[in-house]
């Protein structure tokens, strides 16, 4: 059976998930057991993306002190909005969020939200792992660096971290960071235990390091082992470490770590929740995939980029660090990149962010497993849909980009 007959399939069959029985009992069945080992794999991560809390060292970022900003009720029924599959047919969105494993999806146009539901178990208080949604917060912050002065965007990575001299970043400029343009012998398979980005998530943490494979004590350790290949510039390579070199330049910096960075915008946000990162082994916040967070604050940082850096009339990121970050690059460097541009179409990649700007103006976060941020910011329609799907990417992904997009030019309307 071809991808498309089995996604058709898939939504032929979808129904509405039932919570599992995961992590019940004193101690629970070997069957229904979460740990360190399996909290990545299905059926565990139903229970593991939301409460990593529990398996791994983590690293707060606070809410603020007073109260949590309101998220004005204003529910539509969507349940039967369709939009175009992949696979040619029309499908509705109950349908999708059945069949992609959704947990938590949340749709919100300016202060109203106008759609929320939860799925496998998940509570309105739960934080869920957000992936590499992360890289896109990490961005954000060092853009705000650029823009007060304490990076500077041309400026060489080795200036910053001598440790780099040698590896694949050391003659990469802090801009080629931030835009994934590095030439880099790395490859993303997360099926395959031996690959670069295998090796990556045991470095920080992720997953025990199997018998025979190299092991690194922490990112601290690993980044620098990395080697170049090819030039930089010019070309989109997504490379998960390349975050992670780019948050090491700005604890270099700025003398802070990313979750110290993010920790004043948090606050002032009107969170419900303290947010978390997974910290790797030697206590660094993991700022490729590490964050953690609830929906409704996930809603909460979208609306901060909608509405330009303003909340409650303060400006907690300038805004042209956001309308820096939507003017996007070149698509066509993007679109050069195969796998990629069939999964985000039209897209370019700027500061770490999806950027559509072919028939619309929007920045989309994402993550494996089915994590997303989108905004559009020209009907301030901000969606989050916190997933636990059974492998890092599949047939589903696309799809839920074309959801996304077509409920933003729903609500444009």
């Amino acid at each position: 059976m071809n991808a498309v007959s089995s996604l058709a399939l898939a939504y032929a069959n979808a129904v509405e998930p039932t919570p599992d029985h995961l992590m019940t009992g004193f101690p629970p069945a070997p069957s229904q057991r979460v740990t360190w080992a399996n909290w990545m794999a299905p059926p565990f991560n139903r229970w593991g993306f939301r409460h990593l809390q529990q398996l791994r060292p983590t690293i707060t970022v606070a809410a603020g002190q007073g109260p949590v900003a309101t998220l004005q009720d204003a529910s539509v029924g969507l349940e039967g909005f369709a939009f175009e599959s992949t696979c040619g047919q029309a499908v509705t969105l109950a349908q999708h969020l059945f069949a992609s494993h959704t947990d938590g999806f949340l749709v919100m146009q300016g202060d109203e939200v106008r759609y929320e539901r939860y799925f496998n178990g998940q509570q309105p208080n739960d934080r869920h792992i957000m992936f590499s949604v992360t890289k896109s917060l990490i961005g954000t912050l060092a853009e705000q660096l650029i823009a007060d002065g304490t990076l500077a965007p041309q400026s060489m990575a080795s200036r910053y971290v001598p440790e780099f001299v040698g590896s694949a970043f050391a003659e990469a400029t802090v801009r080629q960071l931030l835009d994934m343009s590095i030439g880099i012998d790395y490859t993303e398979q997360y099926d395959d235990p031996c690959s670069e980005s295998s090796l990556f998530g045991y470095a920080c943490g992720f997953m025990p390091t199997p018998a025979g494979v190299p092991a690194f004590e922490s990112l601290y350790t690993f980044l620098p082992t990395l080697r170049q290949r090819g030039e930089h510039g010019g070309r989109f390579h997504y490379v998960t470490a390349t975050t992670e070199a780019l948050a090491w330049v700005m604890e270099r910096a700025a003398g802070q770590s990313c979750a110290q960075l993010l920790a004043p915008v948090w606050a002032a946000l009107g969170c419900q929740r303290d947010a978390y990162f997974m910290a790797d082994p030697w206590g660094r916040p993991v700022a490729g995939a590490g964050f953690n967070a609830t929906l409704r604050d996930m809603a909460r940082l979208g609306r901060l980029l909608a509405n330009r850096g303003e909340c409650n009339g303060m400006q907690l990121l300038p805004a042209a660090v956001i309308d820096g970050i939507a003017k996007g690059a070149d698509p066509q460097v993007y679109a050069a990149n195969q796998d990629f541009s069939q999964w985000t179409p039209g897209a370019s990649y700027r500061s770490q962010w999806y950027v559509f700007n072919d028939h619309s103006r929007a920045l989309m976060a994402g993550g494996i497993h089915g994590q997303y941020l989108f905004v559009d910011l020209p009907s301030r329609t901000v969606i989050v849909k916190q997933s636990s799907l059974p492998t890092a990417v599949g047939d589903f992904d696309a799809d839920s980009v074309r959801l996304m997009r077509a409920l933003a030019a729903h609500f444009t309307r």
